[in-house]
């Protein structure tokens, strides 16, 4: 019994720490996949999104870029 009693306060720490400890866990992102328009082929991106949020759409004068609903197009498009 001597021999268990130091261990104690170390067991109780653990489980305190297991009880409060957590992780959130958030549902992926799912975006729609986008839809090229009537005549237009649809091309992958090349590379990976520059920061998030932006959405992979296509320009009528520049062709397929990444563009941000608040930032505007990626490389400076208009």
């Amino acid at each position: 019994m001597k021999k268990i009693k130091p261990l104690i306060p170390a067991a109780l720490a653990t489980l305190l720490v297991l009880a409060v400890s957590g992780c959130v866990v958030t549902p992926p992102t799912v975006r729609p996949a986008y839809v090229a328009p009537p005549g237009v082929v649809y091309v992958q991106p090349t590379y990976a999104a520059p920061a998030p949020g932006y959405v992979w759409e296509y320009h009528e004068r520049y062709g397929w870029g990444w563009r941000h609903p608040q930032y505007g197009w990626h490389r400076g498009w208009h």
